[in-house]
């Protein structure tokens, strides 16, 4: 051989491409396609993926190969099989063998990310399609001559999505599932269908574990089946912290009336008997899944500490304490008794008033339960807990993060950039807090950046590089036009002021809508009713025992103690970085491609011009009370007529958010915010005026 054809072969040999031994691997061509050999023992979970695997391959090549248990004569074959290894978790490999193409998974869990693995890196499918309208590009011809991945071991054991929160979500698509819930959301459950592309996508992106909504009632078909569908899947399924058992105050009340017809008071101090009956009842319900993680603790009404709901508890914190402790004492021994697995496991969330007992050394954890820590702001830092905490060689521990936080947001718009969420990551893995993380995805929509960089922290933390990362997922929905736009996302990011005494975001969306619906409410009673006004000026400064909670366990969800004047400094300052924004988006938006133009539209233009049309309204209605105060009425209605069209910025937004036959109903559901009632409270303040 010539030396210069030696050089060629030594070249393509240094690329596994080029050089593997044996057949490449055609999956599809012009003359045939592969076939999918899968055993029907596989578990059900395999099987879906297989599925979802057929249905990517279609839609790429209009090609259906088919899925049988023994090998094709003259095929090609895709083998997926799961050989289980103890030693080994969610561990895959993927190899080209004479000519087949091999996924193996070390468990159930290891095998469908491998096929999932495949579908993104291979075919190019997009974990988030079915989010954000990205289908895979078409192709004749799928074949290469190497394939060879083999997975490492996850830096966080159990990768978790919390769907809380979850308005839009509910109401988006029709469901024949209603719950019997004193609440003013969550009245109708997650339609089947997507909760299965729920649990698809947090797959696909290779989390392994799921709270599939908020207060579920496992004994009500319709919330079981979200459970059900989860774990058919293959997804560990747990409870949300203000229902450790499976146990809301709501899931209660529905007990004991089905059963009795009363309404007894939700208290572990004053109906221990009762609470413990409901207890182990679900307790037996919750068995039945065979990856379970439960949740112990104690919490009360609507996310509230039990205490709240009966003034017979005791008032110092060391009791209060006292309390949940024995509460997690009891629920320990009856999972044992119910869960017959060598170890089951379980989590405690420090969220709020758990928090700031645990803080102070008030909680008794038992052994080998995962203590989970919280951040409070959403995703700018730990607790304060986390980090004065001793860790115990007794209890393992792991986080719970905030994408999305009602009350004070994000909620209808992103606002947590890659970067925080990689530095309070990293402080959670210094600590060696990685057996659990739990993140709070709400509606997922709105959080396509953040929970795409999230997935890949919590795989391989140690070789995350956020540079990389950004330039891949911009270079992947933005192209040549990556850079000018990951600036644009920066420039929204960075526009967020935060508090000079806490350091974390004060006009998130949530904390806007709430700070301007409570100016317009009492801006409403100020021209209505002066003397009512007075009165209620006196009581607002009163201090309860909920606002003494809130300010001790959630107070970086306020927006601090600014007056009027100052508040609007801060508005003013972010809605002109707001606009900064939007003039770059108008500069790029036409360089775009139409496919990137449709995406850029609705993961980024259709939040900033929500966000923008908060912070006028916002703007607005304090300039209207600031007149009120200073007794000039005559300029009130002015600023108010301003505020009533900053929604007509919100609607468009939202315009964008919404368009096809698909979306058409996202926001059906805005209960959270509600911002049609935010609107009409406008329109009443305003007729007071006329």
């Amino acid at each position: 051989m010539k030396p210069f054809a030696l050089l060629v072969v030594s070249l393509f040999c240094s690329f596994p491409l080029f050089c593997q031994r044996g057949a490449p691997f055609v999956l599809v061509n012009k003359q045939k396609q592969a076939t999918i050999v899968l055993s029907k023992n596989e578990a059900a979970g395999v099987h879906l993926a297989a599925v979802d695997l057929v249905a990517d391959i279609q839609k790429i090549t209009n090609k259906r190969l088919r899925i049988q248990e023994h090998p094709k004569a003259k095929s090609n074959h895709v083998y997926i099989q799961t050989r289980p290894d103890s030693s080994k978790r969610e561990v895959y490999q993927i190899k080209v063998k004479n000519g087949d193409l091999y996924i193996t998974g070390s468990d159930e869990l290891g095998t469908i990310f491998g096929i999932y693995h495949f579908a993104e890196h291979y075919l190019r499918v997009d974990p988030m399609y079915f989010w954000n309208d990205r289908e895979p590009e078409s192709k004749a011809v799928l074949a290469w001559k190497s394939i060879a991945v083999q997975s490492k071991k996850t830096t966080f054991r159990y990768r978790g999505w919390f769907i809380n929160d979850e308005d839009l979500l509910t109401e988006w698509y029709e469901s024949t599932g209603k719950r019997q819930i004193d609440y003013p959301f969550y009245q109708q459950v997650l339609a089947p269908e997507i909760i299965k592309k729920v649990c698809e996508t947090a797959l696909r992106m290779r989390f392994n574990l799921i709270i599939p909504a908020s207060f579920v009632d496992i004994r009500n078909p319709a919330e079981a089946e979200l459970v059900e569908i989860a774990s058919k899947r293959g997804l560990f399924v747990s409870m949300h912290h203000v229902e450790p058992m499976g146990v809301s105050a709501f899931t209660f009340f529905n007990y004991w009336k089905e059963k009795t017809g009363e309404k007894p008071m939700f208290s572990y101090f004053s109906n221990r008997e009762k609470v413990e009956e409901v207890w182990r009842v679900y307790a037996q319900e919750w068995a039945k899944y065979p990856k379970v993680i439960w949740q112990i603790g104690l919490r009360g009404i609507g996310d509230r500490p039990m205490w709240l709901a009966d003034p017979n508890t005791p008032q110092t914190d060391a009791d209060r304490g006292k309390l949940i402790s024995e509460a997690m004492s009891f629920q320990m021994d009856l999972i044992r008794s119910v869960d017959k697995r060598p170890s089951p496991p379980v989590t405690t969330t420090l969220w709020a008033e758990g928090s700031t007992l645990n803080q102070a050394g008030h909680l008794n954890i038992p052994e080998k339960v995962i203590i989970v820590f919280a951040d409070n702001s959403p995703g700018w830092r730990w607790q304060a807990d986390f980090f004065q905490t001793k860790r115990l060689p007794y209890n393992d521990y792991g986080v719970y993060y905030h994408h999305q936080l009602w009350g004070s947001g994000p909620h209808l718009v992103p606002i947590v950039e890659p970067a925080k969420t990689q530095k309070v990551i990293s402080q959670a893995v210094e600590k060696g807090d990685t057996t659990y993380c739990i993140m709070n995805v709400s509606n997922i929509r709105e959080f396509a950046l953040g929970i795409a960089a999230s997935a890949q922290m919590l795989q391989d933390f140690k070789y995350f590089n956020l540079e990389k990362f950004n330039q891949q997922w911009f270079g992947n929905h933005y192209g040549t036009q990556a850079k000018a736009v990951q600036e644009l996302y920066q420039t929204y990011f960075d526009a967020f002021v935060v508090s000079d005494q806490t350091g974390t975001p004060i006009l998130m969306d949530g904390q806007t809508n709430g700070l301007a619906a409570g100016i317009l409410r009492e801006l409403k009673l100020q021209i209505n009713n002066p003397s009512a006004y007075q009165a209620a000026l006196q009581k607002k400064n009163q201090e309860t025992e909920e606002s003494k909670w809130i300010k001790s366990s959630i107070g970086d969800m306020l927006s601090g103690n600014l007056s009027n004047s100052a508040l609007l400094q801060k508005v003013q300052q972010q809605k002109r970085s707001f606009l900064k924004a939007d003039s770059l988006a108008q500069i790029v938006l036409p360089a775009l491609s139409l496919k990137q133009q449709a995406f850029f539209q609705t993961d980024f233009l259709a939040s900033l011009k929500i966000i923008l049309g908060l912070q006028i309204w916002l703007e607005n209605t304090l300039l209207a009370k600031i007149a009120a105060d200073e007794h000039r009425l005559t300029e009130v209605l002015v600023p108010l007529q301003a505020a009533l069209e900053a929604f007509t910025l919100i609607k468009a937004g939202q315009g964008l958010k919404t368009k096809g036959t698909k979306w058409q109903h996202w926001y059906r559901g805005d209960k959270k915010m509600n911002l049609l009632q935010k609107e009409a409270l406008v329109l009443e303040t305003l007729k007071l005026l006329n």
